[in-house]
């Protein structure tokens, strides 16, 4: 990253007179350098970026791209600007810039499976049980050290908030800690000292599951630790975490509810969740039809899908996000679309474990909004997920372009936000959040790729490795690839995973 000029900045721009107006006459000089809190009464720090190509709402990609920040927030997005009529100071970001891309589902442990999980045969329920083995060997030191290595490694792959679905709660014996809430404050840590903004949406998972028969199954040894007895219970502890009356908890991380699924969860119990997401205007995830066996076993209880349960028990809604959504009847559908439920589709996870192939196209077409998340970590990287929604779809259909680039991309940034509960992010726009991420266009996967198609190679062939610069809140997270909060994200991984495998 250098200046207009070519130089290395050293460093943030310095701090600006003030807001840029609408257009290059109201570019103004720099000032002095504003990091860390402001003094009562000081001007947001100003920060200037010149994008070689950036992707912009209702533009498309363009070129030129002249962005400010104030603080946290950007105040100016102008495209066509020559380099030389960049102010002093103005940062130069090569390559191709969009906003800071959204996970909207992860379970940060999982990640200590990656590779593991691959030996051998089995099932979506054979890796369960190694999933278990890994949760009962954490408490809130091991997973604030394990997370915030996770959450960097989203961080260098252009991540910039994630939605953490939490349930693993207690002791492993069920007792709870201390602080009730300290494996859910852990990751909030983590995240944040990783550089990342946080939903923790915080899981309800009272049983072991539905025998096929329809029958409620008791915790095993694993899933102690992750009940809180009864939905009472659950709501009880919630209300320790501390947020305010909109579920904000600090400036970088907020509550969300969840309900694990209609297999942990019974219908009798799931009001309290409804209940705080609604007092609270706060996000409502759940997974839903994952496997064919869930919606058996729900089908033998109560009668009806999981969809269908969910919409009498009044849980789906705007504010509501069903992960995977894979086995869906036609119905399932009509009710996912009517109700404007978010769906998070997660698709090398659901590769990974067999689950299947969702019907993508016919939820967007219902009216879904769609998201994206790594789910189980077999790899962190949205533009991945992103392009295997299509992929998929090619599979699924025998025809090519389902999804424009555009959708996918949307999918990976505005709709993975705002379904976390951070509608102002995911845009490079005047009064989003100052997220965005800049992919290098001169490595041998996006070498010659033409500005006419420049978003599609992105989308399609752009990776992970390929992100150099990484700014969060106005904050810089990454620079040329390094990440400047984790020092050796690689060893800090290595660090907390190997101990959770060879425990005993």
């Amino acid at each position: 990253m250098t200046d207009c000029a070519g130089r290395a900045p050293g460093g943030r721009p310095d701090a600006g007179a003030g807001a840029l107006g609408g257009d290059l006459g109201a570019l103004g000089g720099g000032g002095g350098q504003g990091s860390g809190r402001l003094a009562r009464g000081a001007a947001a720090p100003t920060r200037r970026w010149h994008a070689e190509y950036a992707w912009l709402p209702g533009q498309g990609v363009r070129s030129g791209v002249l962005i400010e920040a104030q603080g946290r927030v950007f105040s100016s997005v102008i495209a066509d600007v020559a380099p030389g009529r960049c102010p002093a100071g103005t940062a130069t970001l090569a390559g191709f810039t969009m906003p800071g891309l959204a996970n909207a589902h992860s379970h940060a442990f999982h990640r200590a499976l990656r590779g593991v999980a691959q030996v051998g045969q089995g099932t979506f329920w054979t890796w369960r049980e190694l999933m278990f083995g890994v949760a009962r060997h954490l408490n809130p030191d091991t997973y604030l050290a394990l997370a915030r290595a996770v959450y960097a490694e989203m961080a260098l792959a252009g991540i910039t908030c994630v939605g953490e679905f939490h349930y693993l709660h207690h002791a492993p014996d069920g007792s709870a800690y201390a602080d009730p809430n300290a494996m859910g404050r852990a990751l909030i840590e983590a995240a944040v000292t990783a550089g990342l903004r946080i939903t923790l949406l915080d899981a309800c998972y009272l049983s072991g599951g539905l025998t096929a028969g329809g029958a409620p199954e008791p915790l095993n040894r694993a899933q102690i630790r992750f009940s809180d007895r009864d939905g009472d219970g659950w709501a009880a502890r919630m209300e320790a975490l501390g947020s305010d009356e909109h579920g904000v908890l600090a400036p970088d991380a907020r509550a969300g509810v969840a309900i694990h699924s209609v297999r942990a969860v019974p219908a009798d119990q799931m009001h309290p969740m409804l209940a705080w997401s609604h007092a609270h205007g706060t996000p409502l995830h759940l997974h839903l039809s994952e496997q064919p066996a869930e919606n058996q076993a729900c089908l033998a209880a109560y009668g009806i899908t999981p969809a269908q349960l969910l919409d009498r028990a009044g849980i789906l809604g705007p504010r509501t996000t069903a992960v995977h959504a894979t086995h869906l009847a036609d119905t399932d559908i009509e009710l996912l679309g009517a109700s404007q439920s978010t769906v998070c589709l997660c698709p090398t996870t659901e590769a990974d474990l067999a689950d299947g192939i969702g019907p993508a196209r016919e939820l967007a077409d219902a009216g879904c909004p769609l998201s994206l998340g790594s789910d189980s970590h077999a790899v962190i990287d949205i533009l991945e997920e992103a392009r295997r929604v299509e992929l998929g779809e090619r599979l699924r259909s025998g025809q090519r372009g389902n999804f424009r680039a555009g959708e996918l991309a949307y999918a990976a940034t505005v709709a993975g936000h705002a379904c976390l509960g951070w509608p102002q992010a995911g845009e490079l726009a005047p009064g989003a959040l100052a997220d965005l991420v800049t992919v290098s266009l001169d490595g041998p996967r996006l070498a010659g790729a033409s500005r006419a198609s420049l978003l599609e190679s992105i989308i399609f062939a752009g990776a992970a490795c390929d992100v150099r610069y990484v700014v969060a809140g106005g904050r810089d997270v990454v620079v040329d690839g390094r990440h400047l909060l984790v020092d050796d994200v690689p060893a800090a991984l290595a660090d907390a995973i190997r101990p959770l495998l060879t425990a005993g």
